[in-house]
């Protein structure tokens, strides 16, 4: 090292480009691109250059890049409830898959709240970050969707018309047409749905997707109880109404992992016996699911699957094309039912209820 560039090494206190630039004697443009992993620099001067940053101690300077105008390598995750482990299992095979491609997620939560959830897009803009993977709430405020058309951006689960084109989703219509489908299968005729209010895009589908199973099959009466998205007490004083009618349903069928876990609670609870008196088919597919009872019977979802597939595809079709305004995509991903031992046919649900 000579002694000028020592002297200014010291002085700083930072190793810079140029340190490594002159150490190298390359020029300091080259080893900026190796650093970004430009696709014009070869693997070998790559390899030099981060071999030699990681001798010298070189630290990147994201502030002062930003305030040149590049973006971060933060990409932005906003769900609705951090507390789900629907969005615990999006965030982790999401963090999976980007930080090999040289990405970091950042984590926001926005209770389903237009207010909350402009805040959180704002700071995320102003940090210039690199992309953002939402699942929208159910009315994003005007200046939310402006910023976000300004920003790579994709959509997860939801879709709503006034964001981007590109969506990652499940077939909740689907979804709920199997498990209402099973039921009827099974003899039930008093089916009751309890869900997302029609307000949320997947909330809609999912509750078409029950009607559509119901349609034209005889004696067939859907009782539908629809509510906020993620609360498990909606889900819990539901069944409990449901239950109280004169005519309760023989079987329940749920629309979302929350309001899985509020009736499954209730009904243990009550000691309502599951399935003699009522038939369950529960949404997501929980670890506890498996051993609730005799098992639940419900319908999985390929979460992980799904959240990997939008994370690659984000990263290499929309941030690295830098385009706000990319193609458009969707990809729509299938669910399952399982079958367990919470649902069993007429003749022996609903035996007390009825």
């Amino acid at each position: 090292m000579t002694t000028r560039r020592a002297a200014r090494q010291s002085a700083s206190g930072a190793v810079t480009i140029k340190d490594i630039a002159e150490r190298l004697d390359i020029s300091p443009s080259t080893v900026g691109r190796a650093l970004a992993d430009d696709r014009r620099i070869s693997a070998s001067m790559k390899q030099r250059v981060l071999k030699a940053a990681a001798e010298m101690g070189y630290v990147a300077n994201h502030a002062a890049r930003m305030m040149r105008g590049a973006s971060s390598n933060l990409v932005g995750l906003m769900v609705p409830d951090i507390r789900n482990s629907f969005y615990a299992t999006i965030a982790h095979a999401l963090s999976k898959c980007l930080e090999p491609e040289g990405f970091r997620l950042t984590l926001s939560e926005t209770d389903d709240n237009g207010l909350t959830e402009l805040q959180h897009i704002r700071a995320l803009t102003s940090a210039k970050t690199a992309g953002i993977i939402i699942v929208p709430s159910a009315q994003p405020h005007p200046d939310s969707i402006n910023l976000l058309n300004e920003t790579p951006h994709i959509q997860l689960l939801r879709w709503r018309a006034t964001l981007s084109q590109q969506w990652f989703g499940i077939d909740d219509g689907q979804a709920l047409y199997q498990a209402a489908t099973h039921l009827l299968e099974l003899g039930h005729r008093r089916i009751a749905y309890i869900g997302s209010s029609a307000q949320l895009p997947t909330g809609r589908s999912r509750v078409e997707g029950f009607q559509a199973a119901l349609a034209g099959v005889d004696g067939a009466q859907g009782i539908e109880a629809l509510g906020a998205p993620e609360s498990k007490s909606f889900a819990r004083n539901a069944i409990y109404r449901l239950l109280a009618l004169r005519s309760p349903p023989t079987a329940v069928v749920t629309g979302s992992v929350q309001h899985t876990l509020g009736i499954l609670d209730a009904l243990a609870s009550d000691r309502i016996r599951v399935p003699e008196e009522l038939s369950v088919v529960g949404f997501g597919d929980e670890p506890a699911f498996r051993w609730w009872g005799s098992g639940l019977t419900t319908v999985t979802l390929p979460v992980s699957e799904l959240a990997t597939a939008c994370g690659l595809w984000f990263v290499h079709q929309v941030i690295r094309q830098r385009s706000t305004n990319p193609v458009s995509y969707s990809s729509l991903c299938q669910p399952t039912l399982v079958v367990r031992g919470s649902t069993s046919p007429l003749e022996r649900s609903g035996d007390v209820l009825r």
